[in-house]
């Protein structure tokens, strides 16, 4: 992890919903992916009378490309990235890698957002972890093809196959890769404690595949701030994997 801090750069916005929403929520992706793969929770928030944004990170899409790469890097960019007109998100949902620059940046600034649901955060990777996530990287730029896709995904929605393929055309290999190896000390364990604003983990099912799961877990989820739901025969991308009890989840937690 690098000491000094890092210089934000500009994420490109993709929006659904009524701009004037009153309620205003920002949706931050994984390692490999971009914004619009975020979709299927975007629709679902704008249908529930929100005004959803989904941001392509630095290196990813159509984001700007930098040299840096750290879990700081990722976070100070998305804590500059505000609503329009300014203030608070009432919401950040964040999965992955995603989840773990959103929960260095509501640590760091308490008035970023109101409230942060957090899809298998990856707070912390280490030995079998890094090694099965950058296996994946490897193999989903080597063949791109959606028949690829879809023979290690069958159940999911076109557009999410057709939209991991343009993620994965549209990434940088070199930022991928230097994602995982400026971070080889991947923990941001300390950020998730100081955590204050109210935070829910949608997990993936274990039993499949789980970045966040058993002694983690339970460390994390000793902050009061902090609470957690499975989704069932969910792997590490629940809003793909079971998209629909995910959204319900979602919009279960938000309304309470």
């Amino acid at each position: 992890m690098t000491s000094r801090a890092p210089h934000p750069v500009t994420l490109p916005r993709l929006c659904w919903g009524d701009a004037g929403a009153e309620r205003r929520a920002l949706l931050v992706h994984g390692l490999g992916s971009s914004g619009a793969l975020m979709w299927r929770l975007a629709v679902a928030l704008a249908d529930a009378g929100w005004h959803a944004t989904a941001v392509d990170l630095r290196g990813h899409g159509d984001a700007p490309r930098a040299l840096d790469y750290s879990v700081e890097a990722y976070a100070a960019d998305v804590v500059a990235t505000l609503p329009d007109g300014g203030g608070a998100w009432d919401l950040v949902v964040a999965h992955s890698l995603g989840g773990a620059a959103s929960t260095t940046a509501a640590a760091e600034n308490g008035e970023w957002t109101r409230r942060l649901v957090l899809i298998d955060p990856a707070i912390l990777v280490t030995g079998r972890d890094s090694g099965i996530i950058r296996r994946s990287q490897e193999r989903a730029f080597d063949d791109n093809r959606i028949e690829a896709v879809r023979a290690e995904h069958p159940h999911w929605h076109p557009h999410d196959l057709e939209l991991k393929v343009d993620a994965v055309a549209r990434a940088s290999r070199w930022a991928v890769e230097q994602t995982s190896a400026q971070n080889s000390e991947w923990d941001v364990r300390a950020a998730a404690a100081r955590l204050r604003v109210p935070t829910h983990v949608i997990g993936a099912d274990p039993k499949v595949y789980s970045l966040f799961t058993g002694a983690l877990a339970d460390e994390v989820l000793a902050n009061p701030a902090v609470t957690m739901s499975i989704i069932a025969g969910a792997g590490h991308s629940p809003h793909r994997d079971e998209p629909e009890p995910t959204v319900r989840r979602l919009l279960e937690v938000i309304d309470r």
